[in-house]
């Protein structure tokens, strides 16, 4: 049965991996990114932003949303490199990460809920990251911080909306085979690294809008290999 998603932060990466599998799908399928898409219906809009959060909102408002998929995410300038400096980290550069990373998917799922309570078997699946988990090792201090936040959030709503069948899911990956990542093995920068494949990030993704009404599925946690 083709499905109606609102799949954020579907421009590049993840996001437009996840919106492009979905919408060859035949599903239906709001593009939401700053830069434009040419996957299903493109919503351009800033969610760092007020204006932004209420524009994705008013794009779903007639539908019965199967699906949020928040996809996107920022992190700090030199992110996972030697030349980040938490020290050199302004003050709107927090803000800005803690605003897309987290009070942006918490907004526009407050906004969306009357949507998703139309839909059989309604699903949020956000993406999180293994900064946001408790063995974390990373240094960027402002996208951990937005990433356990996040988790946080989600537990919260799985809690308050269990009864009303919504189901809440954080899928917590490593290093993911984008094209940034692919680049930097390329160039020499990370030659150990194996990163998750792009399909298995989808996989996931799939596994939890596949998944019945009776089954809630937490947090999914995906790792990347390293080879000596």
């Amino acid at each position: 049965m083709k499905k109606n998603l609102l799949i954020v932060g579907a421009s590049r990466g993840i996001g437009a991996a996840v919106a492009e599998f979905y919408d060859a799908n035949g599903d239906n399928v709001i593009s939401v990114s700053r830069t434009p898409s040419k996957i299903g219906e493109w919503v351009g809009a800033d969610i760092s932003t007020p204006g932004g959060i209420k524009k994705v909102i008013k794009a779903a408002s007639v539908l019965s949303l199967d699906a949020l998929l928040f996809m996107g995410g920022v992190w700090e300038k030199g992110a996972f490199t030697e030349d980040y400096d938490f020290e050199k980290s302004s003050h709107t550069e927090t803000q800005s990460i803690i605003d897309v990373n987290l009070i942006a998917p918490i907004e526009i799922t407050k906004g969306l809920l009357e949507n998703l309570r139309k839909a059989e078997n309604p699903r949020a699946i956000f993406m999180g990251a293994t900064s946001g988990l408790e063995v974390s090792n990373t240094l960027e201090v402002a996208y951990s911080a937005s990433k356990f936040g996040l988790r946080g959030a989600v537990h919260a709503l799985r809690l308050g909306f269990e009864k009303e069948g919504i189901g809440f899911t954080v899928i917590n990956p490593g290093y993911v085979g984008t094209k940034e990542v692919l680049e930097d093995i390329r160039s020499g920068q990370s030659p150990n690294l194996v990163p998750i494949p792009m399909a298995d990030v989808i996989l996931a993704v799939d596994f939890v809008l596949r998944s019945s009404r009776s089954t809630d599925v937490g947090d999914i946690t995906l790792t990347q290999k390293f080879v000596s």
